[in-house]
């Protein structure tokens, strides 16, 4: 339930704070399926390092629940200090909620390690907001794509460039878009292989990993944000709707996607 905070003459409105669906139930058969999977799941992130070398094999880390768990078999897995020589890189749109940030800079201090950054080109965000407006992406899916496309695609080319393979926290449960998601696959767009390796788990299961192991999250998945994107473009969803409800709101939801994972 929201509650009122009298702040003087302001009347500030806080979210609730109280979904479920971050606090699963640690059944006994939850449990042994997540430390199964995270085995399975460390065992082919490692086997990719191996096939692909150090400094050939990146993660792409948005910070949603997914890549925290991601995060944390990397870097911690079992508390062991073996590096998988898999680097991890983050972009940065510019118009990121400040509870991201937060924990972008969270994830620095519990790791002890130093993210990698990727900015959009100031010339192109200068050049989208001056001739279409601040919040363009609104009147338009063209307008939308395009401000995705300067904010996160092109950034991710520049992360990717170089690579022989890449790394993502999608799993086919989370939309129309991602059924029959495949652990690997070769991406066409940017002409690298693909790992997914959480296709096949459950949003449950991830949220029993980060509560087993104490990973820290984005504190607007406990007011009903479980996918997070840019803050103008994500919205709390209700009980009972897709994990991806929240973004994009405005648009099909059979065709929304950013246009970091198009198939070409």
């Amino acid at each position: 339930m929201s509650e009122n905070i009298d702040l003087g003459q302001v009347i500030m409105l806080k979210p609730s704070a109280n979904n479920p669906a971050t606090r699963p139930t640690l059944t006994d058969t939850l449990v042994a399926s997540v430390k199964r999977k995270a085995a399975e799941t460390h065992a082919l992130l490692s086997n990719a390092a191996s096939e692909f070398g150090t400094g050939n094999i990146t993660f792409a880390n948005s910070f949603g629940a997914e890549d925290m768990v991601l995060t944390d078999i990397i870097l911690n897995y079992q508390a062991s200090a073996k590096n998988l020589g898999i680097e991890i890189f983050s972009l940065d749109t510019g118009r990121l909620p400040a509870e991201t940030y937060d924990l972008m800079a969270a994830v620095e201090k519990h790791y002890n390690t130093k993210l990698k950054v990727f900015f959009p080109k100031a010339e192109a965000v200068e050049t989208y907001v001056n001739t279409h407006g601040i919040n363009a992406f609104y009147e338009s899916v063209d307008l939308r794509k395009a401000c995705c496309h300067m904010r996160k695609v092109e950034p991710l080319q520049r992360a990717l460039k170089g690579k022989k393979a890449w790394v993502t926290g999608m799993r086919a449960e989370q939309s129309a878009t991602r059924v029959n998601l495949p652990v690997r696959e070769f991406d066409n767009g940017n002409q690298l292989e693909k790992f997914n390796p959480l296709s096949d788990w459950t949003e449950q299961e991830v949220w029993a990993y980060i509560r087993l192991n104490e990973v820290p999250y984005n504190k607007l998945h406990d007011q009903f944000y479980p996918s997070i994107g840019c803050a103008p473009c994500t919205r709390a969803i209700a009980m009972g709707e897709d994990v991806r409800a929240g973004r994009w709101w405005w648009e099909d939801p059979t065709n929304k996607e950013c246009g970091l994972h198009v198939k070409k």
